[in-house]
């Protein structure tokens, strides 16, 4: 017997049983949407990490400091010490002979509620200087982002994002507004376009103000402190040579002769990014290996159902050995009835998967979260058709073995 009536054979074996086929594709049909949509998830996860933490600005460098500050004998923990000052931040600005650092900039954090009218949000607070839409890739949707002036003059001015926008006002113009941080009259003067939120944090809850401002209405007791210098490289590609010279600005700068004891630590944005990928591949992997336990109980139901198959069709299996059927005719034939249950299976299990994951984005409760758009992605799905495939044949061996070794007088004896 050749193949193809191998495979007619088979499948007249399976269509003489639709109910019992039809509910054993089912556990593979389950199992591979649910790797699909599973992978799918991880993916999009992965997709949108990368476009927020690009949004950023894939060329930007964060200076903190190194050493712990402490409070009542108690460590503050990694990035609170005092390590870093302006005449750092005018040093690497004033390095004109190397193109590869654009423009660096001072942030000093605060946080307080803002209030307007009767309106209440918490938000953090960025005191930094002019340069700050540049090095950190804001754009503006209104107004216009404070001055040299207001900076030199400390005016309590702000440039708000689009969500604290939304918090405070409403619809309502913010422009030319009045808001109150710690109890300190702003006046609002632009807002950013929104660039949208990560699980680190939303990029548009935002409060910018003059750094002058911030260390003289906001910071109060601890003065001038820079909690991070932000750099801005020329190109993604110089990254790693800003980084060299800013670090060897800083070492001069702090007399540090041996860079393991340097009070400061670099990060780049690709550092960054390279970490959270790193997170959402091995998410990614966790959530395809939980759904992949669902392909395995398919698998038994398959093994189970052909054992039954094998011992209702025992007199059947004697009738064709007795007549000429050779054991790796009757092999094949259980082997190809196991492979097309899981294979159709899988397959049907592919469109399933693809296109719940197509219409999940449009489902309102999904649509209005920060849930991710999932990306089917090929690898997973030829991977996943392999493996059911691979599942039918694995499982399947055990029974068609069984079925070829029998002795045709006794499968013919069989009631």
């Amino acid at each position: 017997m050749n193949i193809f009536e191998a495979v007619g054979v088979a499948l007249n074996g399976l269509l003489s049983n639709r109910l019992r086929s039809s509910l054993t594709m089912l556990g593979i049909l389950i199992g591979v949407a649910a790797v699909i949509l599973l992978v799918a998830v991880g993916n999009g996860s992965s997709v949108q990490i990368d476009n927020q933490i690009q949004s950023l600005g894939a060329n930007v460098i964060y200076v903190y400091p190194s050493n712990a500050r402490a409070a009542g004998g108690v460590s503050q923990g990694f990035g609170t010490g005092q390590t870093l000052t302006q005449a750092d931040v005018d040093a690497i600005n004033s390095r004109q002979q190397d193109p590869s650092v654009v423009a660096a900039i001072p942030i000093a954090s605060s946080a307080g509620q803002i209030t307007y009218a009767n309106q209440n949000y918490f938000a953090p607070v960025t005191g930094t200087t002019t340069a700050f839409p540049q090095v950190r890739n804001y754009d503006l949707a209104e107004g216009s982002f404070f001055t040299e002036d207001d900076l030199a003059a400390r005016h309590r001015v702000v440039v708000l994002g689009p969500t604290v926008v939304t918090n405070l006002f409403g619809t309502a113009d913010p422009i030319g507004q009045t808001i109150k941080i710690s109890r300190q009259s702003f006046r609002v003067v632009g807002v950013f376009a929104s660039k949208g939120g990560t699980g680190f944090g939303s990029q548009d809850n935002v409060v910018v103000a003059p750094i002058t401002t911030v260390w003289a209405y906001l910071t109060g007791s601890r003065g001038k402190v820079i909690g991070q210098i932000v750099a801005s490289a020329a190109s993604p590609s110089t990254v790693t040579q800003a980084e060299t010279e800013i670090t060897t600005i800083l070492l001069q700068r702090h007399q540090i002769s041996d860079p393991t004891q340097a009070d400061f630590q670099l990060q780049s944005q690709q550092d960054i990014l390279n970490q959270a990928n790193s997170i959402a591949a091995a998410l990614t992997l966790v959530l395809g290996a939980i759904a992949g336990i669902s392909l395995v109980v398919g698998g038994i139901g398959i093994m189970n159902i052909m054992l039954v198959t094998v011992t209702e069709r025992t007199r059947e299996i004697g009738i064709r050995k007795a007549i000429g059927a050779r054991r790796r005719d009757v092999l094949m034939q259980f082997l190809i009835e196991a492979m097309v249950l899981s294979g159709l299976g899988g397959a049907l299990g592919i469109a399933v998967g693809a296109a719940v994951a197509r219409v999940l984005p449009s489902i309102p409760a999904v649509a209005s979260s920060n849930f991710p758009t999932p990306v089917v992605s090929g690898p997973s799905v030829f991977l996943a058709f392999g493996v059911s495939v691979a599942i039918g044949l694995f499982f399947g061996i055990y029974p068609a073995n069984r079925a070829a070794r029998l002795h045709p007088i006794e499968a013919l004896r069989y009631e």
